[in-house]
């Protein structure tokens, strides 16, 4: 593990790029783009449940701004979550997050290298995605960052637990059957998810209040049939054989010490089964470290887009 310098202040927000890409099955997902579009590098950008795009929104700017003009950022709101349009209640996988992911860069980066980046179930859809194109690693993706997630059992430690309640597969059960219905009882519960957000998505000290307003916005904007549906795919999660078809191009592996969704033991065994990746551990920070410790992330994306475009014997494919 290692120390990271927190990166310069900006001085200023770039100008964002705004369109539609369709899927496979046709859910057209929001993309946004930031920097020069003839850059050598694409950076995609991918957030996790119940976020969107906007999760990345005070990352940006750092990372363009230590990147320069050698460098695209691309972030896009997955399905059924942000200003994406919602799908059919089983296409809400992890595995059909990652073929979007396919359709996003077959739209947006169709040639030339690219680095991923992924926050919790972001980091999730990199790893599907890998294991569904693999011809891809090491020649279209160079580098890859995951922030906050886990690549297989997921129900062994923190808040992924409670996945394995039987309550989770009732109410799983219930918004299938009936979403509409139990759409009433989940706006009365935003009431108190301010409190319940700043307790569970945060790490010690004092977090900016407008963070924990975007967030909270955020998971209060996202239906329940989003919500619920993505569950059942977290709890079946297991990339462990992905890990090592990922040897071949730089990895970043980064968490908060006071992560309650997907603890450092999560980040640490995702280590053990990719040793040659850099293991990053930020003191104090919570699940949404994006957010609350952005200049810290930042460092070490940058460092990590360096590292890339550095590697020795760099092959790529146009």
């Amino acid at each position: 593990m290692r120390t990271i310098t927190p990166s310069t202040t900006p001085s200023a927000v770039p100008e964002i790029r705004r369109h539609f890409v369709l899927t496979d099955d046709g859910v057209p997902l929001a993309v946004a783009e930031v920097g020069d579009p003839n850059a050598a590098l694409t950076v995609v950008l991918l957030h996790g449940h119940c976020l969107r795009a906007d999760s990345w929104s005070t990352l940006l700017p750092h990372l363009v701004s230590m990147a320069g003009r050698c460098v695209r950022v691309v972030t896009y709101d997955h399905r059924g979550h942000g200003q994406s349009g919602a799908a059919r209640a089983e296409t809400y996988t992890v595995d059909q997050l990652g073929r979007d992911l396919h359709s996003v860069l077959n739209a947006v980066a169709p040639h030339g290298p690219v680095l991923l980046a992924g926050h919790s179930m972001g980091g999730m859809t990199a790893l599907s995605y890998a294991r569904q194109y693999p011809d891809a690693i090491g020649t279209r993706i160079i580098g890859l960052g995951l922030i906050a997630t886990a690549a297989h059992s997921i129900t062994d430690a923190g808040l992924g637990q409670l996945l394995r309640h039987p309550l989770a597969y009732l109410l799983h059960r219930a918004v299938n059957r009936a979403p509409d219905l139990m759409e009433f009882p989940h706006r009365l519960s935003r009431l108190v998810a301010k409190h319940v957000i700043r307790a569970t998505a945060f790490g010690q000290g004092r977090v900016n209040p407008n963070v924990t307003a975007l967030v909270t916005a955020m998971i209060n904007e996202t239906t329940l049939a989003t919500k619920i549906g993505f569950l059942r795919s977290l709890l079946q999660l297991n990339e462990a054989a992905t890990l090592a078809a990922l040897a071949v191009i730089p990895t970043m592996i980064l968490c908060g010490s006071h992560d309650h969704m997907t603890p450092f033991s999560h980040s640490e065994a995702i280590a053990a089964g990719l040793p040659g990746a850099e293991l990053v551990r930020i003191e104090g920070a919570g699940h949404s470290v994006i957010l609350e410790r952005t200049e810290e992330v930042a460092s070490a994306l940058g460092a990590l887009v360096e590292r890339a475009l550095n590697r020795p014997n760099l092959q790529l494919v146009s």
